[in-house]
C-alpha cells in the first residue's frame, strides 16, 4: 500500500481521534463511559494507524485498562470506587441542588444503579 491514505482510513482516524476524546471525559462525567470509547478507539486505529492503535495499547496510563478489559473485562478496584462515588455524587447533585423533574431524577437514578450494578459485577483487574 502507498503512504497515501484512503478516506475510509482518515474517517476512521478521526473517529478514533473523537472516541478517545469521548473516552478521556468519560473519567470525568458520570453517565459517559470510558472503556467502551477506549476499546471503539482502538478498533478504528487498528484499520487506520498501526502506529496510533501500538501508541494507545502501550500508553502508560491507558493502556493497561485497555488490555485488562479486552482480555478478561475487568476494571480496577480504584475505579470501580471511583465511578460509583462520582455516580452518587452526580445524583445529589441532581436531586438536591436543581430544579429537575421529578421524572428526569428518577430515570437519572434509575440509570445510574443498573450502570452501577454493572460496574460493581465486573471483575476486578490488578491496576
Amino acid at each position: 500500500m502507498s503512504g497515501r491514505l484512503t478516506v475510509r482510513q482518515h474517517v476512521l482516524r478521526a473517529l478514533g481521534i473523537v472516541f478517545v476524546g469521548l473516552g478521556f471525559l468519560g473519567a470525568f462525567l458520570p453517565l459517559l463511559p470510558t472503556t467502551p470509547f477506549l476499546l471503539l478507539a482502538l478498533a478504528c486505529f487498528a484499520r487506520s494507524s498501526p502506529a496510533i492503535h501500538d501508541w494507545l495499547i502501550n500508553h502508560r496510563i491507558l493502556g493497561p485498562y485497555i488490555v485488562d478489559w479486552e482480555r478478561d473485562r475487568s476494571i480496577p478496584l480504584a475505579a470501580k470506587a471511583t465511578s460509583i462515588i462520582m455516580m452518587s455524587a452526580s445524583f445529589a447533585w441532581l436531586t438536591l441542588a436543581t430544579n429537575a423533574p421529578a421524572i428526569a431524577i428518577w430515570m437519572t437514578g434509575a440509570i445510574l444503579i443498573c450502570v452501577a450494578v454493572y460496574i460493581v459485577t465486573r471483575p476486578t483487574s490488578r491496576h
